[in-house]
């Protein structure tokens, strides 16, 4: 009985624990500081639709909205609830900062 139980046991074990996986997924570097974030307005003639890196967001004209300082995330424009091309990529100069959406572009 107790052969059937440790048989059991290591086949168990075995079934559930996989080798190693090869990383097929490209590996992106972030780095989030603290409590900080930037605005971003959008000075253009024109609603636009973004993707701020972790979240869509229309903004009409003249409006404004902040922006958490993920390093290495990408902001991008949006359609219908898409993510298009990239705008720009969040350093951490932008930190703290209000940056024009007219002058990024």
């Amino acid at each position: 009985m107790k052969l059937v139980f440790i048989i059991i046991s290591t086949i168990g074990a075995l079934l559930f624990n996989s080798p190693k996986e090869s990383k097929t997924f490209k590996e992106v570097k972030t780095e989030k500081i603290i409590g900080s974030s930037f605005s971003l307005i959008n000075d253009t003639k024109s609603k636009v639709s973004i993707y701020t890196g972790t979240g869509f967001v229309s903004l009409n004209k003249g409006s404004k909205t902040s922006i958490s300082c993920k390093v290495g995330k990408e902001v991008r424009w949006a359609k219908s609830g898409r993510k298009g091309k990239v705008i720009f990529k969040i350093e951490s100069k932008h930190c703290g900062k209000v940056l024009k959406l007219s002058k990024l572009l």
